[in-house]
């Protein structure tokens, strides 16, 4: 045994032995330990999930229930880092141009950047050659493509043999296009790699919005610290800005947080294929969920065969004393981490030679005691008196879990805007919820009809009719046939104001343009504001010119989601229609951290309950407000007369 084992030896076999309850945690799993000795874990995703993001809650137990002190180690890549060299310099000579560099560094470099200014799109093929004396030169990498193209596609890193040198010389083709004025470079001194594993992802949903796809991707746990996703795409030639968000957290409502982004493309560079695939991310995803956004432009949508992700790796180095089974407890919400004082031992332990430890997969503590471990009133809320809402609709669970309810335009016209009368209802308690904003439009239909007024001959007009009033649009598109135009739109809808005097009430202005040539699109407005009633009125002014044909019109409102758990046998509805209830407090953080872990089941909503019918005051606005009372007080009048005349005389 060499003096480092023997140290750690000494260190562990002095460390403190805790007591504690086992009954405290949900899941328990068993680490067949081969020898004696420094022994490390790694921490599978089915563990990972079930535990605190940070493993705050993870303990080692011998086999007489005694707590081990442990280290977790989550290896990490060094990033690579990029210097300037020492000088510079660019020399033009026939079909090519010749770049030599004083690197100025004696660290190990494992590539170049170039750089050229910007608003150039250009494909080159250039060769990297190394020196430390400036005359003896050898080639380090050849042929390799450079390149910068209209769509966001670029490349100008050339990556050799990670190694010493004093001088570099880059040679560039001009042999097919014109040189280029290169102003710079940096230097790319390589980092360290670090383990990962790879994980099994599902594309669990797909949705085509204007312009935008929209992927929900399934990570099979939670928690994970995920390295890269690749995407694989069967075309042969594209390019498209992808973007990387996850459900996350913000303002006791989950929105989508972008992890990452990135320009993905395959090219065809004069014969030779390049290929950006990867998207790094480099984060921890505290749920099981990513959202996938694929940028499309005015371009078809491309066709996701799979999704692939790698995730970094966990261990846990503990000292066993002797051969055989150990425990590993996990999912305890109430415990203090531990504090073990082995992180000043970190890299000593690293460095050590540890034996494997077999984990098995969580099974759930037999003597676990739920009431010990969760705070009072957490599965459900407070009880309810449902009489003051207007509108219920049944909820229908098919399987007993984490739901995923999506509001459909009835609930989101007569619930208040910002949600905040919602209430999910069961037996008359309270479910607790999240409310989830996505990035996902759906459609609506617009009925459409020619709205033009005889005294303004110039002006075409469209009444656009809502399924009804109030529906959250955020988006209006539509079509047409006319090949040459350019007009300015006003979209506006009528209402009605507290005196029964009628005024526009403006949601947004457009320029709208085509000309020849021009591909067939959609023409989009994005509304400054949700429509109030169940009309739209688009105008625009035709001038001398002939008037413009627009058909197939379209309304767009984001997709909400309510998150909650539930049992398949709960009679479940939710509630809507009532403009005098607060938002409810619910643990907003303590719900997410079970929710964003769990398998969601998509629930749906039944036919609309009317539970009681508008007021008087709330059905009569504007001039009818003033009609109703001006006839209750001549009634009144009118009764007060008759009492009068019934009344005896004195």
């Amino acid at each position: 045994m060499n003096r480092a084992a023997i140290s750690l030896l000494f260190i562990f076999s002095g460390s403190p032995v805790y007591a504690l309850t086992p009954n405290q945690w949900q899941f328990r799993q068993t680490i067949e330990v081969p020898a004696p000795g420094l022994v490390q874990v790694n921490l599978s995703a089915e563990t990972i999930n079930i535990a605190r993001p940070n493993l705050s809650d993870v303990r080692i137990v011998d086999a007489g229930e005694k707590e081990l002190p442990f280290l977790i180690d989550q290896s990490m890549p060094r990033a690579e880092s990029t210097v300037r060299p020492k000088d510079f310099h660019a020399e033009i000579i026939p079909v090519e141009t010749r770049l030599l560099i004083t690197t100025g560094t004696d660290l190990a470099i494992a590539g170049i950047t170039l750089e050229t200014p910007a608003g150039t799109n250009f494909v080159k093929s250039v060769r990297v050659e190394g020196s430390n004396d400036q005359k003896n030169w050898r080639t380090l990498t050849s042929g390799d493509p450079v390149f910068r193209m209209g769509n966001g596609a670029a490349s100008l890193r050339v990556q050799f043999p990670e190694g010493k040198c004093q001088f570099l010389r880059v040679v560039v083709d001009d042999n097919r296009t014109e040189p280029l004025p290169w102003t710079g470079a940096r230097l790319i001194i390589a980092g360290s790699p670090a383990p990962t594993e790879p994980v099994a992802v599902t594309i669990k949903s797909r949705d085509e919005n204007p312009g935008m796809t929209r992927l929900g991707l399934d990570l099979g746990a939670a928690n994970l610290r995920i390295a890269s996703i690749r995407i694989g795409m069967s075309e042969p030639v594209f390019t498209r800005t992808v973007t990387v968000a996850t459900p996350e957290l913000s303002e006791e409502k989950l929105h989508e947080q972008t992890l990452s982004s990135a320009v993905l493309y395959r090219v065809d560079l004069n014969g030779k294929i390049e290929a950006r695939l990867d998207i790094p991310i480099e984060k921890q995803v505290y749920g099981r969920e990513l959202v996938l956004l694929i940028d499309n432009g005015d371009s078809p949508p491309l066709v996701v065969s799979e999704i692939r992700a790698e995730r970094r790796m966990t261990r846990l180095l503990f000292f066993a004393s002797a051969a055989g089974s150990y425990n590993l407890l996990s999912g305890n919400s109430q415990c203090v981490p531990p504090r073990y004082d082995l992180s000043q031992l970190g890299d000593q332990l690293r460095r050590a030679g540890a034996a494997e430890g077999r984990l098995s997969l969580p099974a759930l503590n037999p003597y676990y005691d739920a009431a010990a471990n969760l705070p009072q009133g957490f599965a459900t809320g407070a009880k309810i008196d449902i009489t003051p809402w207007k509108f219920r609709k049944p909820v229908q669970v098919t399987k007993a879990g984490a739901q995923q309810l999506e509001l459909d335009p009835d609930v989101l016209a007569r619930a208040m805007p910002n949600l905040r009368d919602l209430r999910v209802v069961s037996e008359e308690v309270q479910l607790p919820y999240l409310i989830e904003r996505t990035s996902i439009n759906r459609t609506v239909t617009l009925a459409t009809g020619s709205a033009n007024d005889s005294e303004r001959p110039n002006v075409s007009r469209w009444q656009l009719k809502l399924p009804q009033a109030a529906i959250p649009i955020t988006r209006i598109t539509c079509a047409t046939d006319s090949p040459l135009f350019e007009r300015t739109f006003r979209i506006w809808e009528e209402l009605t104001d507290e005196r029964g005097d009628k005024y526009a009430g403006e949601l947004a202005q457009a320029t709208w343009r085509r000309v020849p040539n021009q591909p067939a699109g959609q023409l989009a407005a994005a509304l400054e504001r949700t429509p109030r009633s169940d009309t739209i009125l688009i105008e625009t002014d035709n001038g001398d010119n002939p008037p413009i044909e627009l058909h197939d019109f379209r309304g767009y409102y984001p997709a909400t989601r309510v998150i909650f758990t539930s049992t398949k046998s709960q009679p479940t509805a939710l509630y809507y229609g009532n403009d005098e209830a607060a938002a409810p407090q619910y643990d907003a953080k303590l719900i997410a951290a079970q929710l964003l872990r769990s398998e969601r089941m998509a629930a749906a909503l039944g036919p609309e309950e009317t539970l009681k019918s508008e007021r008087v005051r709330e059905t009569l606005n504007g001039s009818a407000r003033y009609i109703f009372w001006g006839v209750l007080g001549i009634v009144v009048v009118a009764l007060l007369v008759l009492i009068s005349r019934l009344l005896p005389k004195a």
